[in-house]
């Protein structure tokens, strides 16, 4: 587990993050009254969202392991 952590860092944290993200959805929106095509759908573009945001988080990340 530490060795996927370390060796896939932009991976791992949008695993996280996705998670966290699916959490918040799921409580926040409990009580709406969404179908099963809707939960689906709100699930996996929120899986998205949180690929998208830790790819922007890692942008910088590159550019100082090269200046080092």
């Amino acid at each position: 587990m530490i060795n996927f952590l370390n060796n896939y860092p932009t991976l791992s944290f949008w695993i996280v993050l996705a998670l966290g993200m699916n959490i918040i959805l799921i409580f926040a929106a409990r009580d709406v009254g969404l179908n099963g095509s809707q939960w689906f759908w709100f699930i996996v573009l929120t899986t998205l969202v949180a690929g998208i945001c830790a790819w922007i988080v890692n942008w910088g990340d590159e550019d100082e392991e090269v200046s080092e």
